[in-house]
Formats: structure tokens, sequence, C-alpha cells
């Protein structure tokens, strides 16, 4: 069995940025892990290719211990990676990881947002807005 290769990991960290949490925040070339629990864990995984969106949030307690929270919002759910050290950065290497893995599977990011449920868009991803429907 060949050993996943990850390119950052983390664990949800407390109010002082501590790492004293059974969450853990695993990131590979093509996906992103979160794993939770110590006698019963659960190992939830999301493809980068799928990702539409990424988010960072700081609250000040955050702020004073260099802490962030960054949301990756896919085509299905989203993933949450609470309390971690350089969030910014982690997000930015989300991002790149994120085209990286969308050139590899060849698809594009108007393939990800037309046809989605959840998606009313009323201008294209070329910023020049639809007519109205009549």
């Amino acid at each position: 069995m060949k050993k996943i290769a990850y390119i950052w990991q983390d664990r949800k960290r407390t109010f002082l940025g501590l790492p004293l949490s059974f969450t853990r925040y695993m990131l590979t070339e093509d996906r992103i892990f979160v794993e939770k629990g110590l006698l019963n864990s659960v190992l939830d995984e999301e493809n980068l290719y799928r990702v539409r969106d990424v988010k960072v949030t700081r609250s000040l307690g955050q702020r004073l211990f260099g802490l962030g929270t960054v949301t990756v919002f896919a085509s299905n759910e989203e993933t949450v990676l609470e309390s971690i050290k350089n969030p910014i950065e982690v997000k930015e290497e989300i991002v790149r990881l994120v085209e990286e893995a969308r050139k590899k599977h060849n698809i594009r990011a108007s393939e990800m947002l037309m046809g989605h449920p959840d998606h009313e868009c009323d201008h294209d991803l070329d910023g020049i807005p639809d007519a109205p429907a009549e």
C-alpha cells in the first residue's frame, strides 16, 4: 500500500493556539481530508477539482494567536478547516492546487457552475450581465 504524501497538515487548535484537539486536517495534490474523533474516527475527503470557492475568516481571538478558519466550498458540500495556523497561506496553497487539479482533469470553472441546482447566476463568467428573462 502506497503512503499518502501530504503537502500540508495541521490540527484544530484551542483558543490559545495549542493543537489539543482530535480533529486533523491534511492536504494532498488532489484532495483535502478532515479526520475527527478519538475512539470512533470519521475521515472525510473532498476532491480539489470540485472546489468552487475558498474563504478565510478570522475572529479577534484567532488573530491574536495567528489562527483562522478556512472554508472550502465544493460542488456538493463545504469543508471547514477550523482554527488553523497560517490560514491565508493555506488558502493560497489550496487555490493553487485547485487550479492544478482542474488542469489535470480538464475542467473549466464554468463547468463547475453551470447546471448546479444551488447556483443562481445572473451573469456570465466574463463579468457581463445576462439579459433579464422575459
